[in-house]
């Protein structure tokens, strides 16, 4: 019996909670299929008090910073909440500890921009929300506009619902393909969207400029604070 693969998904207010439970469920389902190793997961925050997701959803993390144990994997989602990671050194200090022992260092969505303001995306190809795209460069890194990127060891999703296809090209990665098809199929992800909207490449004109210019304080806020967080990383 060999030591189960240690994963860890941080957890925070605001979060996008599909861009945690999308992988978690992948993840959850390795040890149905590799049962040794295995995988023990844990979700991550500063203490064990629930936390507010963006929708409705609380989500209780199950270990804190101080006591999680080094981790194979470290995983962080997206969403507004990270607008606030992104200046918080605590959070930064622990995703750069566990970083330097993990195999893989991993987000979804905008979680990129926390890795990035960790100085953990410098000169690594890297996904995110596609609103976010044009702030990794911030960052050092170097965007890039695909559903999911391997760049060495970081693994980086697209927004929000690329992180099932994030957390089964790891599984693929971390096993061998045919443990990620067998989890695909117990999951039946085999995705016919009833619309064609999915993307700024593909969604009608008049939603994209809807949703712009919904979009644009917020998307004001969060350039503010990539540019402050840059700055910290480069001093």
């Amino acid at each position: 019996m060999t030591t189960p693969i240690q994963i860890g998904l941080l957890v925070f207010p605001n979060m996008t909670q599909l861009d945690l439970t999308g992988p978690l469920q992948v993840f959850a389902a390795v040890p149905q299929f590799v049962p040794d190793p295995g995988a023990e997961i844990h979700l991550i925050w500063k203490d064990l008090t629930p936390v507010s997701t963006d929708a409705v959803m609380v989500i209780t993390p199950t270990v804190t910073f101080a006591d999680c144990p080094q981790l194979d994997v470290i995983c962080i989602p997206g969403g507004y909440g990270t607008d606030a990671l992104i200046e918080d050194q605590e959070v930064l200090d622990f995703v750069r500890r566990q970083a330097e022992g993990a195999r893989y260092v991993t987000s979804v969505c905008t979680g990129a921009l926390v890795l990035g303001a960790a100085g953990l995306l410098k000169g690594y190809r890297a996904a995110t929300h596609w609103t976010a795209m044009d702030m990794l460069g911030a960052f050092g890194a170097i965007p890039t506009h695909e559903r999911v990127v391997v760049d060495r060891n970081r693994v980086t999703g697209g927004g929000v619902t690329a992180g099932i296809d994030f957390a089964l090209t790891l599984v693929g990665e971390m096993f061998d393909h045919p443990t990620a098809e067998s989890v695909q199929l117990r999951l039946e992800y085999d995705p016919h969207p009833p619309f064609n909207a999915g993307s700024p490449a593909t969604a009608p004109a008049d939603v994209l400029a809807r949703y712009e210019e919904l979009i644009a304080p917020n998307k004001v806020r969060r350039r503010e604070a990539v540019a402050r967080a840059a700055t910290n990383l480069a001093g």
